[in-house]
């Protein structure tokens, strides 16, 4: 499976951005779908993941502010990311896990500034 994440930018605190996720090749085989993030010198963070049934989970720090969804027609997950904040700059990306072994994309960077 191939994964190519996109959106990322600079924004003021506060704002919002939309990241996308274009996935490919063994789709089917796709057990879930979800974003990583990891700032300079901190441990890379499970942010959000959303399951084959559409399921979906949020780590605390974002919870009530972004939003998983996938869009099957196109093959295209997002992560809205409402009410960001300076603690959110990282570089993320989009992972997906087929039989518990886990594929990542290249990330796309978000700069929040205060």
């Amino acid at each position: 499976v191939q994964l190519q994440a996109s959106g990322g930018g600079l924004v003021q605190a506060g704002g919002s951005l939309r990241l996308s996720c274009a996935v490919s090749g063994n789709i089917l085989s796709i057990d879930l779908l979800g974003w990583y993030r990891q700032a300079p010198g901190i441990r890379r963070e499970l942010v959000s993941v959303i399951t084959k049934n559409g399921d979906t989970d949020y780590a605390d720090s974002v919870q009530g502010r972004f939003t998983i969804s996938r869009d099957s027609a196109t093959n295209t997950m997002y992560l809205q990311m409402n009410g960001l904040k300076p603690e959110d700059t990282a570089a993320w990306y989009c992972y997906a896990q087929i039989s518990g072994v886990d594929y990542f994309g290249q990330g796309t960077l978000v700069t929040v500034s205060s």
